[in-house]
């Protein structure tokens, strides 16, 4: 259900980051662009795409660094997003499992991510997969994510 995809599905990646985007009013710049970024960088090993279903209909995307509090590397799960109509079959799920096992597989020893406070199915997802978010909790403050643009 669940495999990696090469630079031959450039275009495939481009289309479901772009649907993401768009579904969530986020800026893109358009499939063309982004079938050719995503075609460099899985050529280059820069980035690390899983992509589901038929579709496909569902993408995992993953960036791994060095860190300097372990010898292992980290993993950010920067994009997991599965078309409408296929939601609630369990394709997120399986794409967040085949994330953590890329992950592992590839020496890191932590993943994180980031989700919008709104996104309540995304929540349950990641905290049923045992994913803290420290809202709420007495040892330690609230989590907190920042961006902006250069």
């Amino acid at each position: 259900m669940v495999r990696r995809a090469t630079p031959e599905d450039a275009a495939d990646v481009a289309r479901l980051l772009h649907d993401l985007n768009t579904e969530f009013g986020e800026p893109t710049p358009g499939v063309a662009i982004l079938a050719e970024r995503a075609e460099r960088m899985l050529a280059a090993g820069e980035l690390t795409v899983l992509l589901a279903g038929e579709g496909p209909d569902g993408i995992a995307q993953l960036r791994f660094s060095p860190s300097i509090w372990s010898d292992a590397h980290g993993a950010y799960l920067e994009e997991l997003y599965v078309a409408p109509p296929k939601r609630r079959r369990g394709m997120g799920r399986a794409l967040l499992n085949a994330a953590m096992d890329t992950a592992r597989e590839a020496g890191a020893d932590h993943i994180d991510l980031n989700t919008a406070e709104t996104d309540t199915a995304a929540r349950a997802l990641y905290a049923s997969a045992g994913f803290t978010n420290r809202e709420g909790r007495p040892d330690g403050p609230r989590m907190l994510y920042y961006e902006r643009e250069l």
